[in-house]
C-alpha cells in the first residue's frame, strides 16, 4: 500500500531540513506558512511567512554549529489535511547537549504545508537550552 501524499510531504520536509536544503523546504510550504514554537526563548514564538520560517531553521543550525538534528520517528495523517510528525531532537550548544522528543502538528492544503504547531516534551528544558 502506498504512503499517503501528506505523509510523504512531511518526510520530504524533514529530509530537506537534515540536508540543510532550505530551497527544497521552501517548495513544500505556502508563502504565508506559520510555524508556532512554544516557550520563552529567543527561538520561540510565531514565525509567519517562508522567510521567517526558513530563517528560524537557519538559526537552529547557526546556534548549534550545525549539530541540530530532527530525526523523524513516525508520521500520522487523517486524510483531511492534518499530519502529526513525531521526532527526536539532538543538538549541542555552548558546551551543552540537548536530547528530547517532540512533534509537529501540520496543516496541509493541496500539496503545501500552511501551518505548523510545535509541541515539546519539556518546555523548561527547551527554554534552558535555547535561552
Amino acid at each position: 500500500m502506498a504512503e499517503h501524499p501528506h505523509a510523504t510531504l512531511v518526510r520530504r520536509g524533514y529530509e530537506a531540513i537534515l540536508r540543510s536544503d532550505m530551497d527544497a523546504l521552501r517548495g513544500l510550504m505556502t508563502a504565508d506558512v506559520t510555524h508556532h514554537v512554544p516557550g520563552s526563548h529567543p527561538l520561540s514564538g510565531d514565525f509567519k511567512g517562508q522567510d521567517a520560517v526558513i530563517g528560524r531553521y537557519g538559526r537552529l543550525f547557526q546556534e548549534t554549529g550545525g549539530s541540530f538534528r530532527a530525526d523523524l520517528r513516525s508520521v500520522y495523517v487523517d486524510g483531511r489535511g492534518h499530519a502529526v510528525a513525531l521526532h527526536h531532537i539532538t543538538a549541542e550548544r555552548e558546551g551543552r547537549r540537548f536530547r528530547g522528543d517532540g512533534c509537529l502538528v501540520l496543516r496541509i492544503v493541496g500539496d503545501r504545508i500552511t501551518d505548523v504547531d510545535e509541541c515539546v516534551e519539556d518546555i523548561d528544558k527547551q527554554d534552558g537550552f535555547w535561552g
